[in-house]
């Protein structure tokens, strides 16, 4: 019975991001005999404009239903103006709580062929690789109550709640141990714990998760010294865990350190290693419709999408080796171009990845 593949191309520059990613793909498929049927639908914006929804019930009912999602992203100033609940972003954070996806794998990794790319000096980023655990369906991006109310005197008041469970806490924390664990056996947990309630709970359930990891080093730092750290000495993280919103930020910050957010993959997963896969970047809409943008981040979640829900771990190093093989021949998008690289667009480089994957 062959396993299956939905995608989920999504707004802006998703769909042709997503049309060089399903090209590794199917070559993948073939190549490896991965036995894999794919089939598409519509999330976000598009969904809205086929549905009046952004995530349709009989898309995610296809999405509980295939053995892994593969998405591009969602969002645009198309729709900017729709009431909160019916913007595209709502139909990713549905299909994330939903499918129960509740661990994100957000890898920073400076390819040596790229650290002229990066914004840092090459000495303090050369050789990075940083593995974020963003917990991914509680915190402040879910919690209730929330909303805007009028305060006496007419003034309004917008307000969010910030909950985490023992539970929620001790599952991500986990992913974060056995990570770290099959790595360089370093875990920093980040919070805010001088200051926030969640994250008093999150230090004190960290702490005794880690009675289970005595082969793990355990470390804990304040968000906004771990954003500092993040630029000052990169290399000191391995593994870092950490909540919704603090993932969110420091995620997209880390890929700086790789040259640019178009290089980041990022895996979504749920208690049994089902997940969604997707770039760590937007929809790009001032970018859209050019054939510029950069498609590795979507290829190399296909690779991770490969290595986690399918344990196809030669594929996956195959679809990373191409990428590399692809940046040995000096092939770059405008996002990570250099002096002396050729500048190439969207297709180029997705054909370029094909025809290395083929060859090797």
């Amino acid at each position: 019975m062959s396993k299956q593949i939905l995608i989920l191309p999504g707004d802006g520059i998703g769909p042709e991001i997503m049309a060089e990613a399903v090209k590794v793909l199917e070559l993948a498929n073939d190549k490896f005999q991965l036995g894999f049927s794919l089939s598409h639908d519509v999330i976000g914006g598009a969904a809205i404009d086929k549905h009046g929804v952004p995530l349709a019930d009989e898309t995610l009912e296809r999405a509980r239903k295939a053995d892994a999602v593969l998405l591009g992203a969602v969002g645009g100033p198309k729709w900017d103006k729709l009431e909160r609940d019916i913007r595209p972003e709502r139909g990713l954070l549905k299909i994330r709580s939903q499918l129960g996806l509740f661990a994100n794998l957000r890898p920073a990794i400076l390819y040596p062929q790229l650290a002229d790319a990066s914004s840092l000096k090459p000495e303090i980023v050369s050789g990075l690789d940083i593995l974020i655990v963003r917990e991914l369906t509680g915190g402040i991006y879910f919690g209730a109550p929330r909303g805007t109310r009028e305060l006496e005197g007419g003034e309004r008041q917008s307000y969010d709640t910030l909950p985490y469970s023992e539970s929620e806490i001790r599952r991500i924390a986990r992913v974060g141990f056995d990570m770290a664990r099959v790595r360089g056996k370093k875990l920093c947990s980040v919070d805010k714990a001088n200051v926030l309630a969640s994250s008093q709970l999150w230090r004190e359930i960290v702490e005794e998760v880690a009675k289970d990891y005595p082969d793990v080093e355990l470390s804990h730092m304040y968000v906004d010294n771990a954003a500092m750290q993040l630029v000052r000495a990169p290399k000191q993280f391995d593994v870092m865990v950490t909540d919704n919103m603090f993932g969110d930020i420091l995620s997209d910050e880390a890929s700086m350190l790789t040259g640019s957010i178009g290089m980041l993959p990022s895996a979504s997963l749920d208690a049994n290693n089902k997940g969604m896969y997707e770039p760590c970047h937007g929809s790009a809409p001032d970018i859209a419709g050019q054939g510029i943008a950069n498609p590795l981040a979507t290829i190399l979640s296909v690779s991770m999408m490969l290595r986690y829900s399918f344990n196809q771990q030669a594929a996956a190093e195959a679809i990373e080796n191409a990428v590399s093989l692809v940046l040995d021949q000096g092939l770059r998008t405008g996002d990570i171009w250099s002096a002396g690289c050729s500048k190439v667009g969207t297709q180029e480089m997705g054909d370029a990845v094909v025809a290395a994957l083929r060859n090797l």
